[in-house]
């Protein structure tokens, strides 16, 4: 017997034709799969949609969209052992880049069809899901600047056009960072928490090695001090990822923790997988093997860190 899924499709994702992608999914998962599609609306919730095909005896998740329909979804199944498949067809594709799976449709259904699974980590972030990373400051201003209309007409490129202009406001704001066993205090220009992060999320990747599976999030800081400095840091960041390595520049820290406490003077935009959730505070707390997937298999990385040389940075130990 068939394994059975629900496929959650969103139509109106990405800049393809939505008809002839969904006939060219089921074409290659029908032989194999019991495939139930339910195509999502305005007035549709993915992640309901998808508790509510387990609750029909769906075995399985399919999610087709942008990062948004994607993380939705994920969040629907959090902690529920249900297997999520992933088949991106959105304008950054963030989602499968983070977690290393396939970004075309006939590689991610092979992927699905070939059943292996991975269980990887999520987060709440003030009480919501999160998959990718919230950013704080320079990352969620860069968000809204990139309007849908933007994003339809120039893909990828609407967020660099949008964080170039960003660049010539950069302003620089006050962090105060609770962990289990310190508070940092700290002067920075975009803070980053990332549990998964694609390489073109460059201000998550102070590091240049976040890792999805181990139980911790990765925070990088970003600290530049002039518009200048912060291309130069932004160029840094971009080369260190692309070669794979931490980022040697003054201006960027990071750390890593299963929780977060953050506060910001002034309170600053979050931004939340890629959707402006509100303002600062806010509190991250990892949620260790939250999400199963289908995935191909991948080799880990070492994680790093390092916060010498921010401007007035602070360290308090906790008793």
């Amino acid at each position: 017997m068939k394994p059975k899924a629900c496929l959650i499709f969103n139509p109106v994702a990405g800049q393809g034709n939505a008809e002839e992608d969904l006939a060219q999914i089921q074409s290659l998962l029908d032989s194999e799969i019991d495939l139930e599609v339910v195509v999502t609306t305005a007035e549709c919730e993915p992640g309901q949609l998808a508790t509510s095909a387990i609750e029909r005896g769906a075995t399985s998740i399919i999610a087709s969209g942008g990062d948004g329909t994607l993380s939705a979804v994920a969040a629907g199944l959090m902690g529920s052992n249900i297997p999520l498949g992933i088949i991106s067809r959105g304008t950054a594709n963030a989602f499968a880049n983070a977690l290393n799976l396939p970004t075309t449709i006939p590689a991610a259904c092979a992927s699905i069809v070939a059943g292996h699974t991975q269980v990887v980590d999520m987060a709440l972030c003030n009480g919501l899901p999160m998959v990718l990373l919230a950013g704080i400051g320079f990352e969620a201003e860069t968000v809204e600047l990139a309007d849908r209309d933007a994003k339809d007409r120039l893909g990828m490129l609407a967020y660099i056009l949008a964080g170039f202009k960003q660049v010539s406001s950069l302003d620089q704001f006050e962090v105060e960072i609770e962990l289990e066993d310190k508070i940092i205090a700290v002067s920075a220009a975009a803070i980053t928490i990332a549990n998964a992060a694609p390489a073109s999320s460059i201000l998550a990747q102070g590091s240049a090695g976040v890792v999805f599976d181990d139980g911790m999030l990765d925070l990088t800081i970003v600290a530049p001090a002039t518009p200048l400095i912060a291309i130069a840091t932004a160029f840094d960041l971009l080369s260190s990822t692309l070669r794979g390595v931490a980022s040697q520049r003054e201006e960027v820290g990071f750390l890593r923790s299963n929780r977060f406490k953050i506060t910001t003077t002034p309170p600053q935009k979050v931004v939340l997988d890629g959707e402006i959730i509100g303002m600062t505070p806010i509190d991250i707390e990892c949620i260790p093997g939250g999400l199963t997937i289908f995935a191909p298999q991948t080799e880990g990385v070492q994680p790093l860190e390092r916060l010498e040389g921010l401007p007035n940075l602070k360290i308090e130990m906790k008793a």
